[in-house]
């Protein structure tokens, strides 16, 4: 009976297990910066705050947005990422650089084939970490530097060749080709892969009887099986079924195939000592810098996956032009990525709108009839500019758009009974709280404000909030049933509304447009729909 010395199954494996070896025999760290963000040392101090998202995440629906680009992908916490807005145009172009260079289909398969590699290689190394038995982990550590050095050498390869055009890739590029080149990654390489084809050469017989295993050399004995085999194949008649015993794939041993395991190491003394000294010189083999790249790349895969969905039905993505000085923003043909996501799925028809500010124009106020588009608006226009300032293509032909300082949201609550407060003094809270952190960088985003009082007191309240949001200068999206906020005289104001079908006024569109509000038009063209208007009331009573 004959055996090959091979490591068993594979099993799930944490990113971070990598690094958990001794440093001996490590060679020096490679030398790049991030491919996320510009110069060596720029992780920003609050990306460690960004473990939970933003408060406008939950009114823009930014968390189902970010939940559905990083499924699949939990293994490498891409969410963080996703949560922290950046503070420079030049970390944002950084970012476009890479999502444009990502675009091509062949880097982007070249990145899956690597990723790929990595995530065998830490299943590899969790079964080492979790096996009970030594020489089983110095054969699991041993596959796993067959497949970091075959990824760390093909991506060289495929970076090589890919034509990259992004500061952070070509940085990362030339990094990974010296180390690729040096001394110290040729030599882990070669050890590795002689030293696993010394123990892929190692034959040895298991003699079996009386409940005892006798392990000893491989002399050329005869194979039975096959012999057998040979003998009854003259009575085959066609298919038969498969008697052989399948040998189960596992992520550890059981005590009697560790025993035989010792006894072939003590057979061939030379190979598993060579194992033993492999493994204790490159105990911590997996470069830090490489592993970073690993989970930084998926930042961009994700997002441009998701982007596919969109794009596949039709609809389409842009890179922003974003400025930090200048608010004349605006998009044409941008839509609700989260309601464009269910909607593509339900086979559904997804609309999109337009907007533009000009000049001095700051505040859009958006107004009619409900379930037409206005919530949806505000949510887009807030949407866009986050993806924007994470240095992403956004939905849109085009689109410019501002880097902001914060993204404030002020979205319609059920009352809290835990703060002991009524609607109007908790939107008044919430109101006030927002307006205290907002600058003339931030961007104000407030949906049907003051609708639990009385129209004289919600006239008061918002034609106040909009005053100290003009005084600020700062941009902002207001949805409201209070059509006199949209009248407002002020050149900063511009007045959205959503649009019905003009043959039948109780179809909506879900157009936004930039017109003045005209409730009492709406309001004439239901009426004359359901026959009762003046002419039509008097036209009944006289029959």
């Amino acid at each position: 009976m004959r055996e090959e010395v091979e490591p068993p199954a594979l099993r799930a494996h944490d990113a971070d297990d990598a690094d958990d070896a001794d440093d001996a025999g490590a060679a020096p760290a490679l030398r790049c910066g991030s491919i996320l963000f510009p110069g060596a040392d720029d992780v920003p101090a609050r990306w460690q705050e960004a473990r939970e998202p933003p408060d406008c995440f939950h009114d823009l629906n930014l968390g189902r947005v970010v939940e559905a680009i990083t499924a699949g992908r939990q293994e490498y916490d891409l969410a963080p990422i996703f949560h922290a807005p950046l503070g420079s145009l030049d970390a944002v172009a950084y970012r476009q650089e890479a999502m444009r260079d990502m675009e091509h289909r062949a880097l982007r398969q070249a990145v899956a084939a690597f990723a790929e590699r990595m995530r065998a290689m830490r299943r590899l190394l969790a079964a080492a970490k979790e096996s009970a038995y030594e020489l089983a982990r110095q054969r699991w550590h041993l596959a796993a530097v067959e497949v970091y050095t075959e990824a760390v050498e093909r991506l060289a390869h495929d970076l090589g060749g890919a034509g990259l055009a992004a500061r952070g890739l070509r940085g990362f590029r030339d990094a990974l080709a010296d180390r690729a080149r040096s001394a110290a990654f040729r030599t882990l390489k070669d050890e590795a892969r002689s030293l696993a084809a010394a123990l892929q050469a190692i034959r040895y017989c298991m003699l079996i009887r009386d409940g005892s295993i006798t392990v000893c050399r491989y002399r050329g004995e005869s194979d039975h099986g096959a012999a057998v085999a040979e003998t009854f194949r003259k009575f085959q008649q066609g298919a038969v079924k498969d008697y052989l015993y399948k040998f189960e794939d596992r992520p550890s041993m059981n005590h009697v195939e560790a025993e035989v395991l010792e006894r072939v190491a003590l057979l061939e003394p030379d190979a598993f000592a060579a194992l033993a000294r492999f493994y204790g010189q490159h105990a911590d083999f997996v470069d830090p810098a490489i592993v970073r790249f690993d989970r930084e790349i998926q930042f961009y895969a994700a997002y441009l996956d998701y982007v596919d969905r969109f794009r596949g039905a039709g609809l389409p993505f842009c890179y922003p032009q974003v400025s930090d000085r200048h608010r004349q923003v605006g998009a044409r043909d941008t839509f609700d990525l989260a309601l464009a996501d269910k909607l593509v799925r339900e086979n559904g028809t997804v609309v999109c709108n337009d907007f533009t500010l000009r000049g001095p124009e700051r505040i859009f106020v958006v107004t009619g009839p409900n379930q037409g588009g206005k919530t949806t608006f505000a949510r887009t226009f807030g949407q866009l500019h986050h993806l924007a300032s994470l240095g992403c293509p956004v939905p849109g032909l085009e689109a410019r758009l501002f880097l902001y300082d914060r993204l404030l949201t002020h979205f319609e609550r059920e009352e809290d009974i835990v703060n002991l407060r009524g609607k109007l003094e908790d939107d008044l809270v919430r109101i006030h709280r927002i307006l205290d952190q907002a600058t003339p960088n931030s961007i104000l985003i407030l949906n049907e404000i003051f609708s639990s009082t009385t129209l004289a007191d919600a006239l008061l309240l918002g034609r106040e909030v909009l005053r100290r949001i003009v005084r600020l200068d700062a941009l902002c999206v207001c949805v409201t049933f209070l059509e006199e906020l949209a009248a407002r005289s002020e050149e900063t104001t511009v007045s959205m509304v959503s649009a019905v079908d003009p043959c039948d006024p109780a179809l909506r569109t879900f157009k936004i447009e930039r017109r003045a509000a005209d409730g009492l038009a709406h309001a004439l063209s239901i009426a004359e729909k359901h026959r009762v208007t003046y002419r039509w009331l008097r036209e009944r009573l006289r029959t």
